[in-house]
């Protein structure tokens, strides 16, 4: 009985340090969204720099998020990364979805953003 009481605990642990990682992630993501926007007002930035920083934030915002899931989880700190990045990748998707009742670009863009994603949360993790 008393085993089922501590997995228990283990799952809702994980799932809280998760959403941490997670909201960690998003934090960094709107801090840079800020910043990109400052630079978009004052240097009048093009197209193609404003979309590289936006990938750029996407893969900063993963790395830190798997970091720090990394951080908390200990061991397959890799897999716990990955797992970030696919979590930040559908929420984006979800909010997308949502906000424009479609998908914005080709499935080639939204495949590559999602290899973006996963990719820089699993270094994340691995580098932690």
């Amino acid at each position: 009985m008393e085993k089922k009481t501590n997995r228990g605990r283990g799952a809702e642990g994980k799932a809280v340090w998760i959403l941490k990682a997670l909201l960690c992630a998003y934090v960094v993501t709107g801090i840079l969204l800020l910043l990109l926007t400052l630079l978009l007002y004052k240097l009048n930035l093009d197209e193609g720099k404003v979309t590289g920083g936006i990938i750029a934030i996407y893969v900063i915002s993963t790395f830190v998020g798997g970091f720090a899931a990394g951080k908390m989880a200990k061991v397959r700190k890799f897999a716990w990364g990955l797992t970030i990045g696919i979590l930040y990748f559908g929420l984006l998707l979800l909010i997308s979805l949502g906000v424009y009742r479609t998908l914005q670009g080709s499935g080639a863009n939204v495949l590559t953003t999602f290899l973006l994603c996963a990719g820089g949360g699993m270094l994340g993790g691995m580098i932690s």
